[in-house]
């Protein structure tokens, strides 16, 4: 490993170097198989990367083997969150300049990032040959930890769809705002229609108090059952807490600075029960070998779908 140059705050970021020995260096293989987990909402501003990072750091306090990818590929700013200046990112993935494994960086409690790159509209949407760069990589490394986080952008954008569709279980944030339960809904339903998605986790976020958050889960299960086919599980809430704001502030975890706030305590509780949730059958278990054979088909001309 390698230290880096830092923001100017003392906090650098390590550099994994795997070169192709990602089993000599990263943690040995889950006994009973990786997780994927896409974390995702309909509107921005939701707090889902700090739901993300704190999340992480739960798990890993749990003894789970985390990764998490930065899926906001244009707009990236996990790195930013956590005081981390990582030298490259998925922007140097894409144009081929490195593999995915020497990407990775050190985050807060040994945490493993895999950063986005910020302000390149090109990474905004992805083509085949580009999802097939990423994906076939991210299958590898993917089982050599407990759990994949994957930070998605906000929204219903090809990528977001597409990092949603490959994820094993879909964890969506939403906060008692009218406009964002509403996004939620339009997300969930898009991934329904064009994804064949019925299963969502739903965290509210910034809640009030419990009986608030839950008044969101009930509503949106409502108009789920309602119109589409889908379930929606509910893992629970976070607590509206000024601490939060500080931390960001700061570019500190939540859940390792003020691990007896409301927030924190909060989050912790989602990961137990994360934890201890089996997670889904085979039949969602497809990891990303779907849209990978999905890529290589519409690679080759005339390849059956």
């Amino acid at each position: 490993m390698t230290r880096q140059t830092s923001n100017g705050k003392g906090q650098g970021a390590k550099i994994i170097h795997l070169e192709g020995r990602l089993g000599s260096v990263a943690p040995r293989p889950a006994a009973n198989g990786s997780r994927v987990i896409a974390i995702t909402s309909g509107k921005g501003g939701v707090g889902k990367t700090n739901i993300v990072a704190n999340l992480g750091f739960s798990l890993v306090r749990y003894g789970k083997k985390v990764m998490i990818l930065d899926a906001d590929l244009g707009l990236g700013n996990l790195d930013v969150l956590l005081g981390l200046s990582p030298p490259f990112n998925l922007g140097h993935v894409i144009t081929g300049e490195k593999p995915l494994a020497e990407i990775i960086v050190e985050g807060p409690g040994g945490l493993m990032i895999l950063p986005a790159a910020s302000g390149l509209y090109e990474l905004t949407r992805l083509n085949v040959q580009q999802q097939y760069c990423i994906f076939s990589q991210l299958e590898a490394m993917a089982r050599n930890v407990d759990v994949l986080l994957i930070d998605t952008a906000a929204g219903i954008s090809a990528n977001v769809l597409s990092f949603n569709a490959t994820a094993h279980e879909i964890l969506v944030v939403v906060t008692p705002e009218p406009t964002a339960i509403t996004d939620a809904y339009a997300l969930m339903k898009v991934l329904s229609m064009r994804y064949a998605e019925n299963r969502f986790k739903l965290l509210v976020n910034q809640a009030n108090d419990a009986d608030e958050a839950l008044e969101v889960y009930e509503q949106l299960n409502l108009v789920a059952e309602r119109f589409l086919t889908i379930s929606i599980d509910y893992v629970g809430h976070v607590l509206l807490d000024r601490n939060v704001g500080r931390c960001v502030r700061r570019q500190r975890i939540l859940a390792d600075v003020s691990p007896e706030s409301e927030a924190a305590r909060c989050i912790a509780t989602v990961a137990r029960r994360l934890i201890h949730t089996p997670p889904p059958g085979p039949g969602k278990g497809k990891l990303f070998s779907q849209t990978l054979l999905q890529a290589k088909n519409d690679m080759v001309p005339g390849t059956p779908g």
